[in-house]
């Protein structure tokens, strides 16, 4: 059977005494970060306050580390320390703390290193200005943009995780039908062809499909690594349950996206076929106008700055769910609800 966004497809692969049929999805495409009050919201690694509101600049300054680390190994490895003193460091530029180049413009920051350069944060730009006939100084810092005080989880936030995408080429599922020479019907689900988007040929019992199923792209707005899985259920889209059985599901490996906000390959989903039968045929005999199931995107990781991405409770977190078409497209596809299918799937997390 195919997958779209509100249309179901299908396709009779030949007469032979296996057939496939491809099913697409429906409803949004990007449905994401919803809260069904089944499953928690997201939750990252907060903190208790943004800081830059102390009224004591001293007390500001004199416990600013740099923020946490969680690279990789073997990947980038964490900023240096800075140099300088601890009022005068010389990562920040602070107007008042010496410089050397009379005009020279630099980027500066007057906030806490954990936020800067983050989400809402941005530096500022500071001029060197002559103090007297031999010293200069780092003159105001313009344009910065630093945290809002007593900023809560929801307000424009300056951490390093806030927003990634997942985006996938191909989401349909083939439904195989088997009818052997005695005995039952046997149904099963596999994945779909990465070279056509169609579903393998089988003269027998389905098999596990020698291409992969689909390419995707990450873009998040911070380096980290993140595990990617895609689940699709046979049950209710509006009504979704844990118990709900599973025709397919994948789980890529985990990965290290580098570049920030920059939208980039991600490892292939790999080919797939479904082991619970019973599941697979509930899937393909379910009832004219009526959608088989639903596909859920499910994210796991950590950012290079520590940002945890789970469900609250440290799990995998379905971040977003997709309807698929009813099996009745395959006659019908001019309903408005078969028009608007589609193969491919995104997600926000």
């Amino acid at each position: 059977m195919i997958f779209s966004s509100r249309r179901n497809l299908f396709v009779a692969l030949g007469a032979c005494t296996g057939v496939a049929a491809l099913v697409v999805a429906c409803g949004s495409e990007d449905e994401s970060k919803f809260n069904d009050g089944k499953t928690p919201p997201p939750s990252f690694s907060t903190d208790a306050g943004f800081g830059e509101s102390s009224t004591s600049q001293e007390d500001l300054y004199k416990n600013d580390p740099p923020p946490q680390w969680c690279g990789p190994d073997g990947g980038p490895a964490a900023p240096p320390p800075p140099g300088g003193t601890e009022e005068c460091p010389s990562d920040k530029n602070k107007p008042g703390c010496g410089c050397t180049t009379p005009g020279e413009k630099v980027a500066c920051w007057t906030g806490l290193r954990k936020h800067r350069n983050l989400g809402v944060c941005k530096d500022g730009m500071t001029t060197c200005l002559a103090k007297s006939e031999t010293s200069y100084a780092w003159g105001p810092c313009e344009g910065q943009v630093l945290p809002e005080p007593n900023a809560t989880e929801g307000a424009p936030a300056c951490k390093c995780f806030s927003v990634g995408q997942w985006k996938i080429a191909n989401l349909s599922p083939c439904s195989a039908k088997y009818t052997p020479a005695s005995g039952p019907v046997e149904y099963s689900a596999v994945s779909t062809l990465i070279s056509t988007g169609k579903c393998p040929q089988f003269s027998g019992p389905a098999t596990k499909p020698t291409e992969e199923w689909s390419t995707d792209t990450l873009k998040v707005d911070c380096a980290g690594t993140f595990t990617l899985k895609y689940r699709i259920r046979a049950g209710n889209f509006d009504a979704p349950s844990a118990n709900d059985c599973i025709v397919g599901e994948v789980e890529l490996p985990p990965a290290f996206y580098p570049e920030p906000n920059v939208e980039m390959p991600w490892p292939n989903l790999p080919a797939w076929i479904g082991t619970d039968k019973a599941c697979a045929e509930k899937w393909a005999t379910t009832a004219a106008g009526v959608s088989p199931g639903y596909g859920e995107m499910i994210v796991k990781g950590e950012s290079v700055l520590c940002d945890k991405i789970d469900d609250g409770a440290g799990n995998d977190f379905v971040f977003n769910r997709i309807k698929y078409c009813p099996i009745s497209c395959q006659t019908d596809p001019s309903t408005a609800e078969c028009q608007a299918c589609q193969k491919s799937g995104q997600g926000t997390f």
